[in-house]
Order: C-alpha cells, then structure tokens, then sequence
C-alpha cells in the first residue's frame, strides 16, 4: 500500500464524522470504504379505469417511483398508500411499482388516495388522486315471525353484504295508510344489523328499512330502502281479572284477593302489588288472603307478564276502622318531683258493629302494665318516669283488632334550687361596670332568672340549655356595701314562688378600690444645692398594692418606681443640684388598671451657702477698695494744686460730670499717679432665694473721658482736669436691670451732686457712690 492510501482512509474518516453530525445517510461499513448517494426523483400515483366508477367496478391503484443512485444494490422501497390521510395498504418490496385492487370497489373505498414512498431515510409523496364510487347496495329485512303478537318482541335483520364501512341502519313502520313511523336507529361498524321490535297496535303494517354510510370526502349518502315484509299483529288477551272480598272491608276481617288471567298462554306470570311492594306471585290462578288494618287501606294491582308483554289490573280498597286510634294524655302538664299526675286514654269514634262497652283497655310504662283500666294515676318521681302507652282491643267472632296509642314520656321535673349569686371572674372593681351570675345548682330546664339591685331594671335570663349561663350586667358601684342590696329569682314552673337569693361574695371574690388622685408633698419648695428634697407621694383610698412613680417634668425615666401596700410613700433626691430644679408629679396606679397623676410642684435650687458667703466677702472688699480710691484721689488733687499754684475753683453751682471706672483702671490708677481710674461695684439682693432673684457679680464698663495733661508754657505745670462726676452701675441679672446691651456711648447716667464747704473734705459712700467736695 502506497503513502496515499493512509491519507485517502484518512480523509474518508473525517467525511464521514462530518456526515453523522449532519444526520446524513453513511453508507460504508468502514471509513476506508465510499459512501453511495441516492435520491428519489418522483412517486407517481394512477387510478384505473378512472376516477369515477360505479359500484361493483375493479379498480385498480398503481403507485411508481423513481430513484437515482450510485450503483446501490438491493435498494428497498416501502410504499404506503393512505385514504382520507388514513393507512390502507402497506408494502416494501426491491420494485419500483405498487399495485393495489379493489375488485370490486364499493362506496366505502371513496376518498382521496396518496402514496408515500420511503426510501432508506428518504421519504416523497405522490399527489393526492380522488376516487369517487357511485351507488350504494339496496339493503335486505328479514323477519323472525311476520305474525307477532301485540306488544311482543321480535326480531328483525338489516343486511348490505356487498357493502364495506361502518353503516347506520334505520327500521320503519308504514301503516296501510301511508304514514311513516321511525321504529328505531342502530351504528353498525359491518354491513349488518339486528333490532328488537314491537309493535302495539293490531293490524297489517308494513316493515323496512334503510342505511346511511358516511364518507369524508364526500358526505353522508342514504341508500334505497329495503324490500317491505308486511306483518299481521295479533291481539294478546293476558289482561288480569281481580276481586275483593268482602266488600265493604272492616278492619279485623279476614281480606281476599283473587287474580287471574283467562284461558292464558304458556308461561304467564301473575303479580298481586300495594305500591312497590309485592304481596304475592305465581303462574296460574292467584289468591291472597290477611286479616285487614286500618294501615291496608290503598290502591292494589294485579299484574299479568308474558315473555316482554304486560298487563295490569287496579282496584282500590278501603277499611273501615270499628273505633279510631286510642289517645293518651296527662295531666298537668309540667310535672314536678312530688306531684300527683293522671293519665287517661280515650277514643274518639266507635263502628257501629262495635259497642263501647267491648272495648278494654291496657296501660303500659315501659310495657309493663300498670293498669287495665282507662284511667291511671301516680306521684311523680324517680320511680314513676318512663314510657307510657295505651293499647284498646276488640275480641269478637268476626273482628280482632288492637290500637296502641302514641307514646307519652312521663319524666318528673326537679324544682329548682336557691340560685347563688356571684361576680363573674372573682374580681370586682369598683366604680367599673361587671357581670352577675346566678346559678342553680339543681332544676329542670327551662330555668328563668330576675336579677334586681341598684341600676338593674328586672333583667331577665332564661337558661334553656345544658352549660348555658344566666349573665347578667351591672353598671358600676362605689360602695361595696350596695353588692348586698343585689336579689336573684329561680323559677322553673308556673306556679308556686320563686327560690331567692342574695349577693354572698364569696372568699374567692376580690373587690379592688381604684387608686384616688394623688397628691404629691415636698419637704420644702426651696432647698439648697447639696441638700436633700423629699418628694411625699399619698393617696385617700385604693386597694394594695399600689404602684408609686415619681417624674421630673424635664426629665424622660422616671426618678423612681415602688409598689406598696401602704397609701403614702416617698422618695428622697440626695445631693440636690442646679438641674433638679423645675416641677415635680407622681403617679399611682393598683390592680384595678386606673392610673392617676397628681398635681405639679415646682421646686427651686438656691445657691449653697458657702457660695453666698464668697459672694458676701467680695462686695465688702470691692466696696472697701472703692472707698479707699475716693480718699486717694481727694489727697492726689490736694497735692497737685499745691505744686501749681494756683487752685481751680468753682463755682456754687458744681458741674456734674459723668465718669465710670473699670476694675482695670483702678488698678492702673493705684500704680500710676497720672492716670485716675475708678470701679463701682453693685450687689443686689432679694427676699427671694429663687435662681431668677440671685444676685451675680458683673463688671460692665461705662463711657471714660479721656484725661488730657495740658501744659503752661509759662509755669511749666499741667493744669488738672476739672473735676468729675461718677456714675454708679447697677450690675444685676434681675428682668429689672437698666444693662446698656453693650452701647456705653450712649448709656445714660446718674448725676452725683458736689457740695463745697470752707477747708472742709467731705467722703460720701452711698450704694457705691463716691462724692468729692472741694473749698
């Protein structure tokens, strides 16, 4: 083998993987071997002699193909040939030609006709041809008897042997005055048919029938009728003959039915029925016999049935009852535990054929006779309960007859016990509105209760059930010495009085007294910082335990949360601070879910004492050095006018100037001669220890003339200012301070008045105030 054929096989290989993932046909058993191409170029399809036959003609179907190939031996051809898209023939053969015959063609065998040639996993299809045959096959009825009797079943047959498909036979009935009656429609899936007719009437119809054969492609299509078989319908006399004896009937005499069918055919069957219940049957003459009961009367039928044929005869009948259906009654009617009661049993009408003197009566309890008389009388009780009938019977040589009567239940009643009256849950809170019960323990139902008290208008309860309670509703009480004024009646029978109780609260039963408003007391309104405030939290009434929450009204979490059974409680704030300060309220609450706030107090926080003291020191000492500044001044000016000369005098009326000093300038004027400075200092304090009426210390600077040093070019010695006036500043944070806001331009000022006297200095320190009196 050459090097070229390694790389043909090769190459073939890949070939044929390409063609198995295209689903193409792959030919070769091995890759080294070539694949053979086919196809199928066209399938033909003939129809002879032509598309439209009569029925009975041979047809013919011949279906052709043609393939090309590459020299593929043995190549198969499976041909299916279908009608109305349904298969009807198939077949795979190495020949090219199918051919199918319909010898002879029938109506069935219309429709439109294709051939589908499949070729390994090739397929075509021919062009449809449609095949018409013509004319249906005149169908033939046959008869089991032409001489049926009336009402009697017999049997007729359809047939159209030549004809193939599923046909619908019809059977018809035509009287001998032309009219058509449709007897009955049966599907064949074959060409023949049976039915079971009937005919009713007498006489000599005539019978035939008819098919439809539906074809899809070209409808439904009805064939000729059939041959007409005439018939003669003979009369069937089966009808019964019944009798009744005696007549009229009375109850307890003895019934007899007689039922029978004259000169009958073999195999008769005689039935005697009252409703749907059959009371007898046999195959000849019937006779039925039973002593009569009120309960027999009604309609009876006498039925007669042979083979498929019936006949029925109807009579009714009445009995007559010699005396009406006892009658139980009691007297009275509820009945008690204790009380006498009677029964009586009684009856209405009585037959003339029946004195009242014959009747005998029986009474039963539980069927057990506790009387043979008509009337019965006994004590109510455990003993007497039960089941009570009464039975009349008649014994005579023509009549024997019982009646019972309905059963009348005799149960004793028990009288209903003292109620007992109670609060529902066990817990009554007072002032909220509740529920009364009242129960008793022991009492034939029905039981009606009244309730009356405060604010109840006669309520009404009727427990006519097991488990059912009489409830009652109450507005709220204040007083829990009003539970005993509340009344309960029990009745449970029309006479006699009622069984009465009265509220006992049981140990069980809790009254709870909702909590008054609170009222919150402190120890002081004004305290101090660093001492400690008492917040005294009480209460008037409520029931323990009570709940106590202390608030700050500033202040989210409450200060403190107790329960107690005590109507008063407190609670202590050590170390009081500046935040404290502000309004105080408690809160009280007990089981009964009331929550009550009481009124708000506002406390005040002073300043500690030894806080005021420091105040207290430091005006002193500011006062003092303000005094000291005035006298040195006074002995500072005396010095300069000796070293000048010359002394500024003035005039009678001294010019008020207005001057304020800071505690900077102060302090400037103490280390320098040459510049003065002057500070006011001003407490103010207030009966009141409120923060608002506390006195702080403030420095505010005020307007300050500017001090200006002339000099004498002649005498070489400044001239001193002329003398000034101070303005007091009332430095406070009360709502009544006169603050300037900062504009000391324009702050207005008090004047402080001079006076002059002869060689004489005069100091004068009023509230902070320095005067200077110059000769």
């Amino acid at each position: 083998m050459t090097i070229i054929e390694p790389v043909r096989c090769i190459v073939l290989l890949l070939q044929s993987l390409r063609l198995v993932l295209n689903k193409r046909d792959v030919q070769a058993a091995s890759p080294c071997v070539s694949f053979a191409a086919y196809t199928i170029d066209a399938v033909g399809l003939q129809i002879q002699p032509g598309d439209v036959v009569r029925s009975g003609t041979a047809v013919t179907l011949r279906c052709k193909v043609s393939v090309s190939h590459d020299n593929i031996p043995d190549l198969n051809h499976t041909f299916q040939l279908t009608r109305d898209s349904a298969p009807v023939f198939t077949s795979t053969t190495a020949e090219d030609l199918l051919v199918y015959e319909l010898s002879p063609a029938r109506a069935a065998d219309s429709g439109s006709y294709e051939c589908l040639v499949t070729v390994k996993d090739k397929k075509k299809k021919s062009y449809s041809k449609i095949l018409e045959v013509t004319g249906l096959q005149t169908p033939l009825l046959q008869l089991s008897t032409t001489q049926p009797f009336q009402s009697k079943e017999f049997t007729a047959t359809c047939s159209a042997p030549e004809e193939k498909g599923a046909l619908i036979f019809r059977f018809y009935q035509r009287f001998e005055t032309g009219e058509l009656l449709k007897m009955k429609e049966l599907a064949s899936p074959g060409n023949a048919t049976q039915a079971a007719l009937v005919l009713a009437q007498t006489g000599s119809p005539f019978l035939f029938c008819e098919y439809d054969l539906n074809l899809v492609s070209f409808g439904t299509r009805r064939s000729n009728r059939s041959n007409e078989v005439q018939v003669v319908v003979k009369a069937l006399f089966i009808s019964p003959v019944m009798n009744v004896l005696p007549s009229p009937v009375f109850e307890g005499e003895v019934v007899e039915f007689t039922c029978q069918v004259i000169n009958p055919p073999p195999g008769i069957e005689l039935f005697l029925k009252k409703d749907s219940r059959i009371l007898q049957q046999t195959n000849s003459t019937l006779i039925h016999r039973f002593s009569a009961k009120d309960s027999d009367s009604g309609e009876f039928m006498c039925k007669a049935e042979w083979d498929s044929v019936q006949k029925e005869t109807y009579k009714s009948v009445v009995v007559k009852e010699l005396f009406s259906r006892p009658r139980l009654t009691v007297e009275p009617h509820d009945i008690f535990e204790g009380d006498t009661f009677t029964l009586t049993c009684s009856v209405a009408n009585v037959s003339e054929r029946v004195d009242r003197e014959d009747l005998q009566f029986v009474i039963y309890r539980d069927w057990t006779n506790v009387s043979a008389s008509h009337v019965y009388s006994g004590v109510a009780g455990a003993g007497s309960n039960g089941n009570y009938v009464c039975e009349v019977l008649v014994h005579s040589v023509r009549h024997s007859v019982s009646k019972q009567s309905a059963r009348v239940a005799v149960r004793a009643k028990v009288p209903v016990s003292k109620p007992r009256l109670s609060v529902r849950g066990g817990t009554l809170v007072l002032g909220m509105p509740f529920q009364l019960l009242c129960h008793s323990d022991a009492g034939s139902l029905p039981i009606t209760y009244v309730l009356y008290g405060p604010g109840v208008q006669n309520q009404r309860r009727t427990v006519s059930r097991p488990g059912e309670l009489a409830l009652f509703n109450s507005s709220g009480i204040f007083d829990a010495a009003k539970l005993g004024t509340f009344l309960c009646h029990a009745r449970n029978r029309d006479s006699g009085p009622p069984e009465k109780s009265g509220l006992q609260l049981q140990r069980s039963t809790i009254v709870i007294e909702p909590v008054s408003r609170p009222l919150l007391g402190l120890s002081t309104t004004s305290v101090a910082e660093g001492q400690t405030l008492t917040l005294v939290c009480s209460l008037t009434h409520g029931t323990p335990p009570i709940s106590f929450t202390w608030y700050h009204q500033k202040k989210v979490p409450p200060l403190e949360s107790r329960t107690s059974n005590k109507l008063q409680e407190s609670f202590d704030i050590s170390s009081v601070k500046r935040e404290d300060e502000g309004s105080y309220y408690c809160m009280c609450t007990n089981p009964a879910n009331q929550t009550k706030l009481s009124n708000r107090v506002a406390v005040a926080v002073t300043l500690a004492g030894w806080k005021k003291a420091l105040i207290a020191t430091s005006c002193t000492a500011l006062v003092l050095m303000l005094v000291l500044g005035c006298v040195f001044k006074k002995h500072l000016r005396r010095y300069k006018r000796g070293r000048m000369g010359e002394l500024s005098v003035k005039s009678s009326g001294t010019k008020t100037e207005r001057l304020s000093l800071t505690q900077a300038e102060f302090n400037q004027a103490n280390a320098t001669p040459g510049m003065i400075g002057k500070s006011i200092w001003s407490e103010h304090t207030s009966g009141s220890e409120s923060d608002d009426q506390n006195s702080s210390v403030v420095a505010e600077p005020d307007d300050t003339e500017e001090q200006n040093t002339l000099a004498d070019p002649d005498k070489g010695v400044p001239e001193l200012p002329e003398a000034q006036s101070v303005k007091y500043a009332e430095l406070n944070h009360d709502a009544d301070h006169h603050g300037d806001d900062g504009n000391h331009g324009d702050a207005p000022v008090q004047d402080d008045h001079i006076s002059e006297a002869d060689n004489n200095e005069t100091v004068d320190v009023s509230a902070g105030a320095c005067v200077e009196s110059d000769p």
